[in-house]
């Protein structure tokens, strides 16, 4: 498991180089302690994992919560946590890369806080990535607080006939996964 850094870039493919075909995309968070009586000040942060397809720098599609899977059926959502309690995988986003419409040439991914609540309130925010075999790949562990609602946190990219994922881990102004379409083309 390699634990990925900022603009970094992993290759998708297994130790002998062939392209993997299918992956998951594990996002989890805690809501933060608060120093309130008993800990109890910090809202629930309901946030929301999405998947944004762009072919070029034109929208495609998305899955999120509301549109659990995309149109050509590579993009699937695994279902809504709303308040990011329990252990492992609070929301998951699965891929399958052979089904991907090839027009598509970027994959964006990013959680946003519905209810509105700056990024500070969580702790122990991360994404890892998954492979076929069920085998962490990398991680991603998000720190230092965002003041915004929403977080880019990676993006997966076609390189020729291969993927491609590179860590960003940027903070955007993003309550619900609608309002991402234009504010994730700078990540493009």
């Amino acid at each position: 498991m390699i634990e990925l850094t900022k603009g970094q870039e992993l290759a998708l493919a297994t130790e002998d180089g062939q392209p993997l075909t299918r992956i998951k995309l594990g996002i989890g968070w805690d809501k933060a302690r608060t120093a309130g009586f008993i800990g109890t000040g910090a809202p629930h942060i309901d946030l929301d994992a999405t998947a944004v397809e762009y072919a070029g720098h034109q929208f495609f599609d998305m899955a999120f919560y509301n549109n659990l899977k995309t149109r050509d059926g590579s993009v699937v959502h695994l279902g809504d946590n709303l308040t990011g309690h329990g252990e492992g995988d609070d929301e998951v986003l699965t891929v399958d890369l052979s089904r991907v419409h090839r027009q598509i040439d970027t994959i964006v991914f990013l959680v946003s806080s519905y209810q509105g609540h700056s990024l500070e309130w969580i702790n122990h925010a991360y994404c890892r990535l998954v492979g076929d075999d069920e085998v962490e790949l990398a991680r991603f562990t998000l720190t230092g607080g965002v003041s915004q609602t929403g977080l880019v946190l990676a993006k997966l990219f076609r390189d020729g006939d291969r993927w491609r994922l590179r860590a960003i881990g940027e903070g955007i102004a993003v309550k619900i996964p609608t309002e991402s379409v234009e504010a994730l083309r700078p990540f493009l």
